[in-house]
């Protein structure tokens, strides 16, 4: 069946559709009455955004999932942020080892495309490395946190299975919780901050980066080299980082920050610029930061995670690229290097085209729910935050999501299955198949700029 439908779909197409299939089971199994707490009533549009949601692990919801769901409903939003945050094809390639089986070159090419690849070296060794470091990351956030649970839970049960649920969520960047209202009852408890801080860390910097640490302490080489890809993307994503904290910190120190202490406003801006990447945790309202903070954050929701990771956004080494390629063209040159080595011209231009469409389809989306939603007069810039939230997969929110119409809310799903499949597999998915020219026109420079 896989082998004809290879045949028939390309593998960006294949992986784009076997997400959208995962959040339409999802969505089914959400919507069983099983999944749903005594008396409250889930309509199949709430389950379906709830599942969307989990499996693009953005983190968005139009209901209280800790009021809403019973045991089993959240079993089965756990399971839908589990398949997400690994990839689809990764959880596949499991089942195909388990049974003993060859993986296949049409699977190969599946796994290249899912965790964004450029060869197929490796790929079944990184699909094994990928699972068990990230269920190594999570058991044992989980029992950091369940462990530290026991100090505010009465019971044991209750204190690891919130923080069993809470080390998914933070790793995976997914932003759902189970408390009812995030991660606001520990806003004085910077322990659980710094953990779930660290477990956003390691699902946002990418799956390859992980492997090469692993490599690295785990090698008797001397002569290890990190890659490329993990130099930049490293780099990047700390220094977007600290300018987002220091951001922040500058911006209210003055308004939200007035009257805090040194450690309270360190927290605060620390975590929100971690939790903006791709998190979605919040220990605080953010609809009560100021206009330019919500700016500020609505940005770097929009750079999102690294590549190969849970996160979405335009990613780490979109920006880089595109940096650096401004910084050469500045400097009169026509290469760009960095760290010893040159980035490939196709790179370049793939940053460029990302970047594009990813400024197009999140001003489209803006005009469209502004539209939607002309006679509730909802704020601009919470349909700006939403729509960045939902974009860059990160799930942080000013509270309208609930309220929003449906289009809205569809349109909000659109934007969280293209954040979590990633814009390049998307654009590729709905390219034309390439076609062969046998001339070409006269060559003529336009003005630009």
């Amino acid at each position: 069946m896989q082998m004809k439908m290879s045949k028939i779909l390309s593998p960006f197409k294949i992986i784009v559709f076997s997400y959208i299939a995962a959040m339409l089971v999802f969505s089914v199994l959400l919507f069983l009455p099983m999944s749903s707490q005594d008396g409250v009533s889930v309509s199949y549009s709430e389950a379906l955004f709830t599942s969307v949601s989990a499996v693009s692990v953005t983190g968005l919801s139009v209901v209280n999932v800790s009021e809403t769901y019973s045991s089993i409903g959240i079993f089965f939003l756990a399971m839908a942020i589990q398949l997400g945050g690994i990839g689809v094809m990764t959880l596949g390639t499991f089942v195909w080892m388990v049974l003993g089986k060859k993986i296949p070159l049409s699977q190969r090419m599946l796994i290249m495309v899912d965790q964004n690849q450029i060869s197929f070296a490796g790929l079944v060794k990184l699909m094994r490395g990928i699972l068990f470091v990230a269920l190594g990351i999570e058991l044992i956030g989980a029992f950091i946190l369940g462990t530290y649970y026991l100090n505010y839970f009465d019971s044991t049960l209750e204190a690891f299975y919130q923080g069993a649920f809470g080390a998914l969520s933070a790793f995976t960047n997914a932003g759902f919780d189970v408390t009812g209202e995030s991660l606001i009852p520990f806003v004085d408890d910077y322990f659980v901050q710094l953990v779930n801080i660290l477990l956003i860390f390691a699902g946002a910097i990418g799956f390859p980066v992980l492997m090469e640490l692993k490599e690295y302490f785990s090698s008797k080489n001397s002569n290890f080299r990190f890659s490329l890809f993990t130099k930049i993307t490293t780099s990047t994503y700390f220094i977007v980082f600290f300018i987002g904290m220091i951001g922040l910190w500058l911006i209210e120190r003055t308004e939200f920050y007035d009257g805090m202490t040194w450690h309270q406003q360190l927290f605060f801006s620390m975590f929100n610029s971690a939790t903006a990447r791709s998190g979605g945790l919040a220990t605080m309202d953010v609809s009560n930061l100021t206009l330019a903070s919500l700016l500020l954050i609505s940005g770097l929701m929009i750079i999102g995670a690294s590549p190969s990771s849970v996160g979405g956004g335009i990613r780490t080494t979109t920006l880089a690229v595109m940096f650096l390629t401004i910084r050469s063209f500045a400097q009169g040159r026509s290469d760009v290097k960095v760290f010893g080595r040159e980035i490939h011209q196709e790179d370049r231009q793939k940053a460029f085209i990302v970047l594009s469409v990813f400024v197009v389809g999140l001003f489209a989306s803006i005009i469209l729910i502004s539209a939607f939603e002309s006679s509730s007069e909802v704020a601009l810039m919470a349909i700006i935050f939403e729509a960045s939230s939902a974009f860059g997969t990160c799930g942080l929110s000013m509270g309208i999501t609930p309220d929003l119409t449906l289009p809205s809310q569809l349109t909000l799903m659109l934007l969280m299955l293209i954040g979590r499949v990633g814009l390049v597999a998307f654009l590729f998915s709905i390219r034309a198949n390439e076609k062969k020219t046998h001339f070409k026109y006269p060559t003529e420079r336009i003005i630009i700029g």
